[in-house]
């Protein structure tokens, strides 16, 4: 009896695992060297990408509830938990939230966070170029890029090394179909993902790039990773150059 609830229980977690499983792999070790963790207390909560020499673009959502203070952002890191000499380590003296963030559908979910001194560049750190207003971001069925150290399933599974994933823009009426985000989803926004291929909690802030440029900040999808109808959302860059310029003169 004992022997048949273990394996109940094995089915149903497998079963969970692929269903939400984000479908990435392992990314070689500091091929994206934009990628930033921000950490609390030690902590890896949130993903960002380094922009310039000493700035970081994230997402609003991260820094709710005053979680703009204490705030570590980490660079040249692969593997979150291991000592790795390519990693440096800036305290966040400012948090630029955009003004017009909505909590309640995550509109303008974009951040800025200034580090306390500039970078020192690498092969490990070095900055990612992203969107201007008067480029052309990614249509349907283009093939877009994102990474981070989130979620790899809902059952809280979490990578130690960065994971990546490719991933397919979506439809935008789709996402805005009452089936899926209906009014929720504006704009600002795009969506993307494939059948079993979906960024996860824990990846928001990151990049989304399309031809190695951030195009999109991940910002959030369902309660489950992966769903069919609550692909992952991503925050236009490009419709923000304005804001982001002004901030980074501060």
């Amino acid at each position: 009896m004992n022997r048949l609830i273990f394996a109940t229980l094995l089915l149903y977690a497998a079963s969970q695992t692929g269903e939400c499983i984000t479908g990435g792999k392992e990314a070689i070790a500091h091929s994206r060297p934009y990628m930033a963790s921000l950490q609390w207390n030690g902590n890896y909560e949130c993903g960002g990408f380094l922009i310039s020499s000493q700035w970081v673009m994230s997402a609003a959502h991260c820094f709710q509830n005053g979680r703009t203070s204490g705030v570590k952002v980490v660079l040249g890191a692969h593997s979150l938990s291991n000592a790795e000499d390519t990693k440096q380590t800036f305290e966040a003296t400012a948090v630029y939230n955009h003004p017009d963030f909505s909590i309640s559908n995550y509109d303008n979910d974009i951040a800025l966070l200034k580090l306390d001194k500039p970078i020192t560049e690498s092969d490990a750190v070095s900055p990612v170029t992203f969107q201007r207003e008067s480029s052309s971001d990614p249509e349907e069925s283009d093939v877009v890029e994102t990474a981070g150290w989130g979620f790899l399933n809902n059952l809280g599974e979490r990578p130690d090394k960065l994971q990546e994933l490719s991933i397919k823009v979506m439809q935008q009426w789709l996402c805005g179909r009452g089936d899926h985000y209906g009014t929720k989803f504006t704009s600002n926004m795009l969506c993307a993902a494939e059948r079993l291929k979906d960024t996860c909690d824990g990846d928001s802030g990151g990049p989304l790039l399309f031809k190695g440029i951030a195009v999109g900040i991940t910002s959030n999808g369902g309660n489950k990773c992966g769903s069919s109808k609550k692909p992952g959302l991503y925050t236009i860059i490009s419709h923000y150059t304005g804001w982001i310029d002004s901030t980074m003169t501060q």
